[in-house]
């Protein structure tokens, strides 16, 4: 196990005993981490009393199905803060949670099937009390399995901050 893969396991870990803790739900919608967030949520014991469920989006017509409106994808694109928006609050409203997280981006590459897409940009947004969205270039990582854990370790930044 890598130092960051390390680091990124303690973070959720904390995560999911500080929810427990708090009493309160989380779920995610990911495209590009393809559900490593859900994952680590769930590898601490107890988790089932927070994590209500997941989806993993990896496609347009995957998020349009779990309920981000086509429009959002049409208008502003995939990858955009905006769909990140929707893809939380489709994730929030499906399983009633008081956080959700949704994640769209590319990773390495060029996606073929979206022309708006740009390697390493991502975005995100963490729903809990008020929105917080973030546009990130991730510096180039030697494979997709890193790209994850970069965003998942931002992500996790992030959901500590509000949730402290």
């Amino acid at each position: 196990m890598t130092s960051l893969q390390e680091t990124v396991s303690k973070k959720y870990e904390t995560i999911t005993k500080t929810l427990i803790e708090k009493g309160l739900h989380i779920t995610t919608m990911e495209s590009c981490t393809s559900g490593l967030i859900a994952s680590l949520l769930t590898d601490t014991e107890g988790s089932s009393a927070v994590m209500k469920g997941a989806f993993v989006t990896y496609s347009n017509e995957a998020k349009i199905m779990q309920g981000v409106p086509a429009g959002i994808i049409a208008s502003y694109g995939v990858y955009s803060d905006e769909t990140a928006y929707a893809m939380a609050v489709a994730a929030m409203r499906a399983y009633n949670a008081e956080i959700s997280i949704g994640v769209t981006g590319t990773m390495g590459n060029v996606d073929p099937n979206n022309g708006d897409s740009i390697p390493g940009e991502v975005y995100f947004a963490v729903l809990y009390k008020e929105t917080y969205s973030h546009h990130v270039t991730i510096p180039k990582q030697p494979t997709r399995y890193d790209y994850k854990l970069y965003v998942a370790n931002l992500i996790a930044d992030e959901i500590m901050r509000v949730i402290q």
